[in-house]
C-alpha cells in the first residue's frame, strides 16, 4: 500500500511542516503535485537546448494552432 493510500480523512486535516511553513496534509500533496511541473519545463528547456533544430514539439508545432483548431475536434474553446 502506498503513502496516500494509508491516509484517511482526518489525516488530510493534520498539519505539518515543510522548510518552515505551516500546511495541511491536503495543502502538502497539492503543494507537491504543482511542483512536478515545474521539473518538467527544466528537463524540456534543457532537451530542447541539446537538441536544437531537430527538436520535435510535445504537441501542437509552432504556427499550426490555426490548422489544429480547424480540424473537426479542434480544442480552441471560441469554436463551438
Amino acid at each position: 500500500m502506498g503513502a496516500l493510500e494509508s491516509l484517511n480523512e482526518q489525516d488530510l486535516e493534520k498539519t505539518i511542516t515543510i522548510r518552515g511553513d505551516q500546511l495541511t496534509v491536503m495543502d502538502a500533496i497539492i503543494r507537491q503535485l504543482a511542483h512536478y511541473p515545474y521539473h518538467i519545463g527544466q528537463i524540456v528547456f534543457i532537451a530542447r537546448q541539446i537538441t536544437g533544430e531537430k527538436w520535435q514539439p510535445l504537441s501542437i508545432p509552432r504556427g499550426a494552432s490555426q490548422q489544429y483548431n480547424q480540424q473537426p475536434g479542434g480544442k480552441d474553446p471560441g469554436i463551438r
